[in-house]
């Protein structure tokens, strides 16, 4: 039977990814994915054979790595962050009854949220939300009741995706709709280019966040209404006591 591993390879740098990633990726001969995070993995993996295709072209990747693995060829699908969320493990699942001779393996990575909340702080302390303001999968009437009823629980939300060339305004509205349950004092943060050149972070007022520009290499972090700022960084407190409080 052959065999194709699907591999969250974590949102940049090599030290992020996880050890198990590090070691299937070597014992892999092809690695497919998309061609932005096939050249982050080039230098590290010289001896690979590397397949990619462009955005939007999802489905055509997933084939293309069904029909190496069935060439005989130990295969991996590769994502950033974490495979299972806003990955192609749930792709490659679903098409996967087309080549029933192939196994499927998911290893795990550390998603967007993780990574950029650790260059934060603690965002994510206590519970939180992740959505996508992409609209080219999920319309955006939907987007718009999911951030409305995760700033009505007070959820901390983690906003992928945030804003593209034909997208510019997107931040701008979600921010509006939080608005509409969040005070404008809310402690937000986002972090740009996690874990790889470049990267830049801040932490900000919601009012602050609906005029600051984005693009999608920009995670965001939106506080509930405990999360405070300490020093320079962005905590949201799970409630333990503190002595001497």
């Amino acid at each position: 039977m052959s065999k194709i591993y699907v591999v969250g390879i974590g949102p940049g740098a090599y030290e992020q990814m996880t050890v198990k990633a590090a070691e299937t990726l070597g014992q892999c001969e092809v690695i497919v994915g998309y061609t932005v995070y096939v050249e982050l993995l080039r230098a590290h993996f010289p001896d690979k054979e590397f397949l990619s295709t462009p955005m939007r072209r999802e489905a055509d990747r997933c084939r293309m790595a069904f029909e190496e693995a069935q060439k005989g060829k130990v295969t991996a699908m590769v994502c950033s962050g974490d495979a299972g969320i806003y990955g192609m493990a749930g792709l490659m699942l679903e098409l996967s009854g087309n080549y029933p001779e192939t196994e499927i393996e998911v290893v795990p990575g550390v998603t967007a949220a993780l990574g950029g909340g650790a260059v934060l702080g603690a965002p994510l302390g206590h519970d939180c939300a992740l959505i996508s303001l992409s609209d080219l999968l999920t319309p955006w009437e939907t987007i718009e009741k999911r951030l409305r009823l995760a700033a009505e629980a007070d959820l901390v939300i983690c906003l992928y995706n945030p804003s593209s060339r034909k997208r510019k305004d997107y931040l701008k509205k979600a921010c509006q709709v939080l608005l509409s349950e969040k005070s404008p004092d809310t402690v937000c943060g986002l972090v740009k280019n996690i874990a790889r050149n470049g990267e830049e972070t801040r932490v900000m007022t919601l009012r602050e966040l609906t005029e600051t520009p984005a693009d999608m290499f920009v995670t965001v972090f939106i506080g509930n209404r405990e999360t405070k700022r300490v020093g320079k960084w962005m905590v949201t407190p799970r409630g333990y006591r503190i002595s001497g409080d």
